[in-house]
């Protein structure tokens, strides 16, 4: 196991209340990412520095490229999608009093995995869900406390998803149909350690986490074994995704919510150049 010491630097200098969901979209040449419970979704282009913002009604867990352009976002009461002349309409609505969208991914077929919590973060609260383009919704997982990471390796055969609760990154098996099976533990975040969060895929099928009250993001290989530990200055790392032009870059995201005297970097958007190698996202097919 290696550790990259403090080889990072801070791409936004931002106080985000609780910072999520770093997403390269290849198709512009930015990083999405998000401030959740702000509701507010930014982009950052590391070619020139350049920053936009975007606030949205609703708390927003994650917003993802769609295929044709625009945006589908994760929000409190279901999916929406903003059409690339900012037009928003839902695509499905399923509001719950209590609950809010959490993480979410899009899967190589398209589809979209999103995730739902409880504010109070009840046992049990969440679900994981699979959206398809035109609106179809089916329960993946409907006893989850707090639905977040969720990858695939680099040949679709695996997935990959952290309900952050139980410390566990956990492994599936992917069906030819898309969907997933034999659920089994990949790796136990032990304690003391933090808790497992945003993850992403590298090239190379390893699975990066963001450790919450971990101060640190972890690689672990498609065995299962701790590899690489990425320290950070800040408790609350949320998300890490690769990007830039070649997605070698790592980036990652921060929350500040809950911390009484919080790290000035705390709800910032760091970067670990030259971290490894990732893959490219695919946008979502609707």
């Amino acid at each position: 196991m290696t550790a990259t010491g403090t080889a990072f630097e801070v791409a936004v200098h931002a106080e985000a209340f609780l910072g999520e969901g770093p997403t390269w979209d290849p198709a512009t040449g930015r990083l999405l990412w998000l401030d959740i419970l702000n509701s507010r979704v930014h982009t950052y282009d590391p070619a020139t520095g350049r920053r936009t913002l975007r606030r949205t009604e609703q708390h927003v867990g994650a917003a993802k490229p769609r295929a044709g352009g625009g945006l589908v976002l994760n929000l409190r009461d279901g999916i929406g999608l903003l059409d690339p002349d900012d037009t928003f309409r839902w695509l499905h609505r399923e509001p719950v009093p209590g609950r809010r969208g959490n993480d979410a991914a899009v899967a190589p077929d398209g589809s979209l995995w999103a995730g739902t919590m409880r504010y109070d973060e009840a046992p049990g609260g969440g679900t994981l869900t699979r959206f398809t383009g035109d609106g179809t919704a089916e329960t993946v997982l409907d006893d989850v406390t707090v639905s977040n990471g969720t990858g695939w390796s680099p040949d679709g055969t695996l997935m990959y998803y952290a309900d952050t609760p139980t410390r566990r990154i956990d492994v599936f098996d992917v069906t030819a149909d898309g969907r997933v099976a034999g659920r089994r533990p990949l790796a136990v975040i032990e304690d003391g350690a933090g808790f497992p969060d945003g993850l992403c895929v590298d090239a190379d099928g390893c699975v990066w986490t963001a450790l919450w009250d971990g101060g640190a993001v972890r690689r672990y290989t498609p065995a299962g074994d701790l590899d690489r530990v990425v320290p950070l200055p800040v408790p609350r790392v949320t998300a890490c995704a690769f990007g830039g032009p070649d997605l070698t870059d790592l980036y990652v995201t921060t929350a500040r919510v809950g911390l009484p005297a919080p790290h000035p970097l705390a709800g910032s958007l760091l970067v670990v150049p030259g971290a490894g190698r990732g893959v490219a996202p695919p946008a979502f097919a609707g």
